[in-house]
């Protein structure tokens, strides 16, 4: 197999470049056009297979009031996430009731995920109206749809992505030929960051099946640290909590994604609405970016108390909390903001393309596709954001048309 093209910011863990912008879009839009996926973008989350959960929200009585007493246009807001670190500004949020108090009257229903798939597939079905979600299965849902089912409407966290390795068998970058590297699932966002950085180091490797100068083991999280225990993979790029896991078990960090990222940002999670949800109700849209504006500013104020209630809310999903070993390095690594990144979205689609897992169209003729434009409507988050004050942040270009 010929040689995956280079990146430039992929080609240094330690001097990354801003990839242009312009060729990034060309890129991107390209790659959504042709849609003729080696494998569908997927999800980023912990895991991959378990069964979905669905439960009521149950806010405190002084939540429940709300704010303002305002009664919004839909009785019911449904509301999808996973229960992963990574998706800490529903987790906390909804613990603390901050959702609830800015949505009054509006009960909110939530489901949580533990795929990306999954969670678009809910979206589209009506299932849920608003959800947190990883960029790639933003942008697989995106463009599947020509552009009809979803808007990023928000952000919602960066970074939370290492590459950890078994440091017996691998003491630095240059020593992973030959090496077995996990990956959460084929084609997730995980999965898209590796195989793009072993093409920027020169690395020749099939993105179907893995097989190459590296392999790459698609591995469902929650069995990832049994697989480096037993030695059936050396290590692994992975989100947290699963990376710190790995750390307790003896793995030594080689790489955090962050640093082969411009400014040490890139969207992990973001914000996604049903277009159909969002004309018929945009104040109940507006009043869920609220809620996570002011959730995000909790987890800055108040970090300790905002891991508390993550992990808490973990333990309720999930059945497990996580230990202070695992939860505090991978809590400190997540970076909480509302800003999309749009910018990085953009190099994620395009890293697909270097990857191998989306095929560039052969024409670019009107017709032969959907693309990026227009995946992005970030006019009420920035509404949220004036009242506060604060500077409105950017959509590179992808706005609503």
């Amino acid at each position: 197999m010929a040689s995956l093209p280079v990146l430039p910011h992929g080609s240094s863990a330690h001097r990354p470049v801003r990839p242009d912008a312009g060729r990034i879009r060309r890129s991107a839009a390209a790659a959504a056009a042709g849609l003729t996926a080696v494998a569908l973008l997927s999800a980023c989350g912990y895991g991959s297979k378990s069964d979905d959960k669905s439960s009521d929200a149950k806010p405190n009585a002084a939540a429940a009031a709300g704010d303002s007493g305002a009664k919004l246009s839909a009785d019911t807001v449904k509301i999808g996430y996973f229960a992963n670190l990574t998706h800490g500004t529903p987790l906390v949020g909804l613990q603390e009731g901050i959702f609830q108090k800015e949505l009054g009257s509006t009960q909110v229903r939530t489901q949580v995920f533990n795929a990306g798939p999954a969670e678009i597939e809910a979206l589209n079905a009506g299932s849920i109206d608003i959800g947190w979600i990883g960029p790639s299965p933003a942008i697989n849902g995106y463009t599947k749809s020509d552009g009809k089912s979803l808007k990023i409407i928000g952000g919602s966290a960066s970074g939370g992505v290492k590459l950890v390795v078994n440091p017996d068998k691998i003491a630095s970058l240059d020593d992973l030929r030959g090496k077995k590297i996990a990956t959460p699932q084929l084609g997730n966002t995980q999965d898209v960051a590796l195989l793009n950085y072993l093409a920027g180091k020169g690395y020749k490797v099939d993105a179907a099946s893995g097989a190459g100068d590296v392999s790459v083991v698609r591995t469902d999280n929650k069995v990832t640290p049994d697989a480096y225990k037993s030695g059936s993979v050396d290590g692994a790029w992975v989100p947290e909590p699963t990376a710190s896991k790995l750390v307790t078990l003896g793995a030594k960090v080689l790489l955090n994604e962050k640093d082969v990222w411009p400014d040490k940002k890139f969207v992990i999670t973001n914000i996604i609405v049903s277009q159909k949800f969002l004309k018929e109700h945009p104040d109940v849209v507006e009043a869920v970016l609220r809620g996570s504006v002011k959730t995000n500013a909790f987890i800055k104020a108040d970090p300790d108390k905002a891991k508390a209630d993550a992990n808490e809310a973990i333990r309720k999903e999930a059945g497990n909390s996580l230990e202070p070993a695992v939860l505090d390095p991978a809590w400190a690594d997540i970076d909480f903001l509302d800003d999309p990144l749009a910018d990085t979205l953009q190099a994620e689609a395009d890293h697909a393309v270097t990857a191998g897992l989306l095929k560039l169209p052969r024409s670019s003729a009107a017709g032969a596709g959907a693309n990026l434009n227009g995946i992005y409507d970030l006019t009420l988050l920035n509404k949220v954001l004036a009242a506060q004050g604060r500077p409105a942040v950017a959509d590179a270009g992808l706005g609503a048309k």
